[in-house]
């Protein structure tokens, strides 16, 4: 079935993010996430035991490190977040959302 990434980006009133399964097979996921506006919240990390692949393809947001390292991403830019790597997401554009393009790569992943 033909679908299209930016299909339904503009949600509104949405305090949460939106995470939409696009594909799964074995030690694959790829995710279409829609940030407006949210972050991680104030003296939290995120660890996750897959690695992840992220492009942002529309918006503007923020990651930081543990490790100090910070990125100020726009449209297009991408990098992979190694498994169990601590980081946080310090903003995401409300207007335009923020739309992530992100694969997990885990053996431990199913269908």
């Amino acid at each position: 079935m033909l679908k299209n990434v930016y299909d339904k980006t503009n949600p509104q009133n949405n305090k949460s993010e939106i995470f939409e399964d696009l594909y799964i097979n074995g030690n694959i996921k790829i995710e279409r996430i829609i940030s407006t506006g949210q972050k991680t919240n104030d003296g939290e990390w995120l660890s996750e035991i897959e690695s992840e692949w992220v492009m942002l393809l529309q918006g503007n947001a923020g990651l930081v490190f543990d490790s100090g390292e910070k990125y100020d991403l726009k449209k297009g830019d991408y990098l992979l977040i190694p498994s169990y790597k601590k980081h946080r997401v310090e903003y995401t554009s409300e207007i335009p959302p923020c739309i992530w393009l992100a694969i997990h790569i885990n053996s431990k992943l199913t269908q």
